[in-house]
């Protein structure tokens, strides 16, 4: 059997905090050479390199960040189980780390997280926004405890993790009052050579916007695409185009960015997915914000 020696884990995590070896030694009442050492062997028994050269300091590899992110729970871990038999209050709040897609509106993930918040208020929140392909690969990494995007896990996703969907939204249309006057009026045909914004291409939404006025036999004029939802309705705001969102929040939309609805459709639908490394979700935070999302959705 393969032990883990908790010194060097020990020595690792105290060196990356410090950003360099000396600084390290130097708390450790160590020697660099004994300190470096230690390093070494500690990325021999784990096969991997845990350090690379920034400069004049130390940048902790992928593989670094994951230990260091065991190292953090195993020591927080350790001091809660002193605290505990010494009859002291821990002082570690239960966390939920939820990965955020780009693409997905604030607003949804606002729907969706607020009822998590208001059940479990002793439970430390912590959100992180990046593409879908990214947070799969973070997710692997244990980085998140849950995703939320608006496409499932890809078939053939070297990422054991499984897919729970939560719903689709029809999708609104959405302009500054001055860009969207007049327009309620023969929509969608209404749209032809307006000034809209639009998500970036490739994601799953712009692919079924853009299918959707194909369809229509309407040809906008795309001004900007953008990889945040939120930034897309600030411009709409400030009328440089209409805006696509998601039905679902369309009122809470309208009243934070002061847009109004030029028309809605159901033939653009937005889809929304939790996903886990479980496939039976057991973290009560994840089983109410997936209740919640489907019966909001359903």
């Amino acid at each position: 059997m393969e032990w883990l020696n908790y010194h060097h884990l020990l020595y690792f995590y105290t060196v990356a905090q410090e950003g360099s070896v000396s600084r390290a030694a130097e708390k450790l009442f160590l020697t660099q050479p004994t300190l470096s050492s230690q390093i070494r062997s500690l990325e021999m028994s784990l096969g991997e390199k845990l350090f690379q050269r920034a400069g004049r300091g130390l940048k902790l590899t992928e593989a670094g960040q994951m230990t260091f992110r065991y190292a953090e729970d195993i020591f927080s871990l350790g001091k809660e189980l002193r605290d505990t038999l010494k009859g002291r209050p821990s002082s570690r709040a239960p966390e939920l780390r939820v990965g955020l897609s780009d693409v997905v509106s604030k607003l949804v993930a606002r729907q969706l997280l607020l009822p998590v918040i208001e059940k479990f208020p002793e439970l430390k929140l912590i959100c992180n926004e990046d593409k879908s392909e990214a947070l799969f690969l973070q997710l692997a990494g244990h980085q998140h405890d849950v995703l939320i995007t608006d496409s499932p896990l890809p078939p053939g996703a070297l990422v054991k993790a499984f897919t729970h969907p939560l719903g689709e939204s029809g999708i609104c249309v959405l302009g500054a009052p001055s860009h969207a006057a007049g327009l309620k009026r023969g929509f969608p045909k209404s749209l032809e050579g307006q000034n809209v914004l639009m998500p970036t291409v490739g994601t799953a939404l712009r692919r079924s916007i853009d299918s959707w006025l194909e369809r229509k036999g309407v040809r906008p004029r795309v001004v900007g695409e953008f990889a945040d939802s939120s930034l897309i309705k600030v411009f709409a705001s400030k009328g440089v185009g209409l805006c696509f969102a998601p039905a679902w929040v369309e009122g809470e939309i309208k009243k934070q960015f002061g847009l109004v609805t030029v028309g809605l459709t159901d033939e653009v639908r937005e889809p929304f997915y939790v996903i886990s490394p479980e496939r039976r979700i057991k973290h009560p935070a994840v089983m109410l914000l997936c209740e919640q999302g489907r019966k909001s959705l359903g």
